[in-house]
């Protein structure tokens, strides 16, 4: 942890996650109004006092709908890649433990949905269901465990090789012990990285979901219906485009840059002493 603070961008990216949380958790407390509310005589109201973000063409409070949206972005974000993970790296560990014909059948399928772009995979299971958040958390989850099962896969393939999980085969002990205690407690490093950039792939595609309406539906809210409400006003209602995009920009920037610190703090090849 130490070393995660002393990287400026590892503790700018935490930084800007941890505002971008903590408004999401408050947003019951922190919200004036019910984010459904409509109010006829309040249409398009440029934020004030009464209204910080303005209003939206429903005269529907944006700073209430933008700190609700978040929460529904960063769920949808934390969920999906939750569920890339755990295939991800059950997969991996499958593929480099035993190799053989179960690493070579693993591996071609991960060849396979690699070479379908992800985004108009996405767009393709989505239009045979209804959307909806529970929908969006599970397709994006179930088409974006490809890179971590490769992560994992090269780390057990290098520490199969190793002398305590060599010797721990020789005397015995299960595969399901030695995968589970001796491999990937020590294979985690690279997965952590690529969680947490995942984590701004899928919050990203979320919005861009919910922008071309496939996504989270109305009246719920969401960054990326949000914007969709803006583009019909974005003439001379520019606040409804503006503090989502925003929204949208400093969190996946703010993953990222938690990422790449991670990154950078977990390289064995750095040789910056703290």
């Amino acid at each position: 942890m130490k070393k995660i603070l002393h990287n400026p961008l590892a503790l700018t990216g935490l930084c800007l996650i941890s505002i971008i949380l903590l408004l999401a958790l408050l947003a019951p407390w922190l919200a004036p109004y019910d984010p459904a509310d409509i109010h006829v005589k309040e249409i398009l109201l440029a934020p004030s006092w009464q209204h910080w973000m303005g209003t939206d063409g429903l005269g529907r409070d944006v700073w209430s709908r933008m700190l609700y949206g978040g929460r529904v972005s960063l769920l949808v974000g934390l969920v999906a890649v939750g569920i890339s993970t755990v295939i991800g790296v059950i997969l991996g560990a499958i593929s480099g433990y035993y190799r053989g014909w179960t690493d070579t059948v693993i591996m071609r399928l991960v060849d396979i949905m690699l070479s379908i772009p992800s985004f108009f995979l996405i767009l393709a299971v989505i239009a045979f269901l209804s959307p909806s958040i529970t929908n969006v958390m599970i397709v994006i989850g179930l088409t974006s465990w490809m890179s971590v099962t490769r992560l994992v896969r090269a780390e057990f393939l290098s520490l199969t090789q190793r002398e305590f999980v060599t010797a721990s085969t020789a005397l015995g002990a299960q595969d399901w012990r030695v995968i589970f205690k001796h491999c990937l407690p020590n294979s985690l490093t690279p997965v952590l990285v690529s969680v947490v950039l995942g984590i701004a792939s899928a919050v990203l595609l979320e919005s861009g979901l919910s922008f071309l309406g496939l996504g989270v539906q109305a009246p719920q809210a969401s960054w990326g219906n949000i914007l969709t409400d803006g583009k019909e006003y974005i003439q001379f209602a520019w606040w409804l485009s503006l503090y989502p995009g925003l929204a949208i920009l400093i969190t996946v920037l703010g993953y990222n840059l938690l990422g790449e610190g991670l990154r950078d703090v977990f390289d064995p090849r750095s040789n910056t002493t703290r």
